[in-house]
């Protein structure tokens, strides 16, 4: 099953999201933003979630989901409810959506309360019960293991990834705080 011959002529995989002419998503991959405390990280993934919301460009991010994939999903584990809207607001700020009334394209989720098993259920419930999801952040990924260090926990979580990604063809985008 995952012999890959060189007869295959595999299809290349939706591109989703770019900076410049960079592709940087694509669906059935995952990839990661990582830096220090207050290096702008959350910043810089909400611009590339209003771009994907609006199907746009916002500052250097340029998003095309296509039709039936334009959900995205936004799961924060560490910040409080009061910091997890601001985040919220500052993506509706930047894709000039209304503040008045719920924009269908983004669900965010707080998670700051669970334990790591509980988080990676959620989410996989979340992922399994939503449609049209084509782009998930999950900032915080670190905080879906008990231990940092562990081997098989971090290939637990990596594995996770790869087969939400590819059972159902969505981007994920994870944060790495260092």
């Amino acid at each position: 099953q995952g012999e890959i011959k060189a007869s295959d002529k595999p299809q290349v995989p939706p591109q989703i999201l770019w900076v410049g002419d960079c592709t940087i998503a694509t669906f059935g991959n995952f990839s990661a933003s990582t830096g220090k405390a207050k290096s702008k990280k959350t910043f810089n993934i909400s611009a590339m979630v209003a771009a994907a919301v609006t199907n746009s460009t916002i500052l250097n991010y340029r998003a095309s989901l296509p039709e039936g994939k334009r959900k995205v999903l936004y799961f924060d584990t560490e910040q409080s409810r009061y910091h997890c809207h601001n985040v919220v607001t500052r993506i509706y700020r930047l894709a000039n959506l209304s503040m008045k009334r719920e924009d269908k394209r983004i669900k965010f989720f707080g998670l700051r309360e669970f334990t790591p098993t509980l988080r990676i259920a959620l989410i996989d419930y979340a992922l399994r019960t939503i449609d049209g999801i084509g782009l998930v952040i999950i900032d915080g990924i670190r905080d879906f293991v008990y231990d940092i260090n562990s081997p098989s926990e971090a290939t637990k979580i990596i594995s996770k990834l790869m087969q939400w990604t590819e059972d159902l063809q969505i981007h994920i985008h994870t944060i790495l705080h260092q």
